[in-house]
């Protein structure tokens, strides 16, 4: 193999990583490391924003595979225009599952036991006990069962809720039960008491949970937003919320970051985190597992892993 590899990470990080590539370390800055025209493969930096990760796409005249370090591809998706056929985009499915599924129970619990209001008490040396809602019993529906969707529903198994519904682009059928399409999502809606996205940000979904999805969820339902802001549009849940018809948990927002002032920092019913569904202390063993697969299948001229998509097809 001819050509470099570009890596957010320094070569010297890595166990086992193939010989024959030229090792490039890259992660943002302003200075590219090389050439762009002599990149082969492209690993783009991670949470760098899409100014950052599409910056040398033009330039990299020979690249093969562009390889993300997120679930999304929004980010670069847009850039590949400029490349030429034939070019492999591949995400990276297998990394974030346990970290977002995890940041996800997290979020669900948080706002249904009012830990924020436990929190904002203690700090005010408040002792306010009483009822507040479980999980156990509750009707959940995952939006976007993919592999971090399938990762959620594995950690609801032991809460006891009464039911998981699942929903994708198509129809399918799991060992879990049956994965309904998105057009049998308004009949779902108002059946549950937590709606869960996890969808990819498409065309499809972008806006996905307008002020008609968020108006045929039950009152008193909690939305759980994991997926990208744009997935929901905001002023809709900001009615939402400011009504009290709904709460929400919200990793994700749009737009993002949220700024200083935005009115839903204090809307009522809801739990904001910074995105931070992948960046934990899981992040670097699989991202680092997932490269060295990848870089010795393409060294070694074997199928990738992940391709999302084939740039002129």
């Amino acid at each position: 193999m001819t050509g470099d590899v570009w890596l957010p990470f320094r070569a010297d990080e890595f166990e086992n990583l193939p010989e024959g590539p030229e090792y490039r370390y890259w992660n943002g800055e302003q200075e590219f490391p090389a050439d762009p025209a002599h990149c082969a493969f492209y690993v783009v930096p991670y949470m760098k924003g899409p100014g950052v990760s599409q910056r040398p796409l033009p330039g990299m005249t020979s690249v093969q595979v562009v390889q993300t370090l997120s679930a999304g591809v929004d980010h670069v998706e847009p850039g590949l225009g400029r490349l030429r056929p034939g070019v492999q985009l591949c995400n990276a499915r297998g990394v974030h599952e346990a970290s977002t599924a995890e940041l996800t129970l997290t979020l669900i619990l948080a706002s249904l036991r009012g830990v924020p209001d436990f929190v904002r008490g203690q700090d005010r040396e408040e002792w306010k006990s009483g009822f507040r809602p479980a999980l156990a019993d509750k009707s959940v529906l995952i939006v976007g069962y993919g592999s971090i969707g399938a990762a959620i529903e594995d950690r609801l198994t032991p809460f006891e809720v009464a039911r998981v519904a699942r929903v994708a682009r198509s129809a399918r059928t799991t060992a879990r039960g049956p994965v309904h399409p998105l057009t049998e999502l308004p009949s779902l809606l108002p059946e549950a008491d937590v709606v869960v996205l996890s969808t990819p940000l498409t065309e499809a979904t972008r806006g996905l949970a307008d002020a008609d999805f968020l108006g045929r969820m039950k009152d008193g339902a909690l939305l759980v937003n994991v997926a990208r802001g744009p997935v929901v549009d905001t002023k809709a849940l900001l009615a939402e919320l400011e009504n009290g018809r709904l709460t929400a948990a919200l990793d994700v927002t749009d737009p993002e970051p949220l700024p200083a002032g935005h009115p839903l920092w204090h809307a009522p019913g809801v739990l904001i985190s910074p995105h931070v569904g992948g960046p934990t202390s899981a992040f670097l063993p699989r991202a680092k597992r997932l490269l060295v697969d990848q870089l010795n299948r393409f060294v070694n001229r074997e199928p990738l892993r992940n391709v999302v998509l084939t740039t002129g097809r």
